[in-house]
């Protein structure tokens, strides 16, 4: 049985929050520091990759710029990869803020890492197809899906469903989501991987999210930034990524479904097209704590988190391998 704290004193207390403000802010200028001298590594290394247009899997159904595929940069292991970068385009998703004061936008940044992960992917030999190249939707949007220039309900469930649409008509053998988490106080921070447990494969899942958490936290304290460790999570705790604020039919559907959209089972009636393959959909970083969100709007903290969730793929598919 542990020993129990005795409790702190309002002044130890101040001392503390103060070590740790000060803390933080020595390890933001090591940050600021370490993306000025890999900014122009990185940047460059996603230019070279843009200039590979990849291949629209169909142009037809989904937004310009969505459901890309690029083949490998170098060999080939005969896998695809699917990679959802979340939100984008009319859903910027969570905003935050920097140290500085910057507003980040979840859909923004979630999208350099979905890239850069390709890019590493590549070069290991994996076919890799992406949700979105650009901020867009993925959904080719039409009237129902739109109100007043936004996302209607219907427009948000159906910009997640076309993510899965994506992953199956890809032919993937393994899912990942990328996106950031937010809180309701500065304070919330930490990486969280979510995997559903209610699919034929979740075991599979749950490899997989391990895989994926333990090698992005690695990526990301390795550096010295001291993300607390939140660990994986059924995607039950989360519940359905499609808004439910309204008391329309798709809001009560979505509340009642339980499950992460992108991740979870058929529901016939509200979601018709499941991904068919493992999968896991990982937050790396509070970007609502100016701390995290000062890292997931650096190029070399986005590449960072991009080498972790590479490493946590070909670990989680290493059996595959060709010889």
């Amino acid at each position: 049985m542990p020993v129990p704290r005795r409790p702190m004193t309002k002044r130890q207390a101040a001392v503390v929050a103060r070590s740790r403000t000060l803390r933080r802010r020595r390890m933001i200028a090591v940050v600021l520091l370490a993306a000025g001298v890999g900014a122009v590594w990185v940047w460059a290394h996603r230019a070279a990759g843009s200039a590979d247009a990849g291949v629209a899997l169909d142009p037809a159904g989904f937004s310009p710029g969505a459901c890309v595929a690029f083949a490998p940069t170098t060999g080939d292991r005969h896998t695809t990869v699917f990679l959802d970068a979340g939100h984008g385009g009319l859903d910027p998703g969570a905003v935050g803020t920097t140290s500085s004061g910057a507003t980040v936008d979840e859909g923004k940044v979630t999208l350099p890492v979905e890239l850069d992960t390709a890019a590493l992917l590549r070069a290991d030999g994996f076919r890799v197809v992406v949700s979105r190249t650009t901020d867009s939707n993925v959904v080719r949007l039409t009237a129902p899906e739109l109100a007043g220039g936004e996302l209607s309900l219907q427009g948000a469930h159906d910009d997640v469903a076309a993510r899965d649409v994506c992953a199956d008509l890809s032919g993937a053998a393994v899912l990942m989501g990328i996106y950031f988490d937010s809180g309701a106080s500065p304070s919330d921070g930490g990486s969280v991987t979510t995997y559903d447990d209610a699919r034929p494969f979740s075991a599979a899942n749950h490899r997989l999210a391990t895989l994926v958490q333990q090698d992005v936290l690695a990526a990301m304290n390795g550096q010295g930034w001291q993300i607390p460790d939140d660990g994986v999570q059924p995607d039950s705790v989360e519940g359905s990524l499609v808004p439910t604020s309204s008391s329309s039919p798709i809001a009560r559907a979505a509340a009642s479904y339980g499950h992460v959209l992108l991740l979870g089972p058929a529901d016939p009636g509200f979601f018709d097209v499941p991904s068919q393959m493992p999968g896991a959909l990982v937050e790396p970083l509070f970007i609502t704590d100016p701390f995290e969100g000062t890292l997931a709007a650096r190029p070399a903290a986005q590449q960072s988190i991009a080498q972790g969730l590479a490493r946590a793929v070909v670990q989680y598919l290493a059996p595959s391998k060709a010889g």
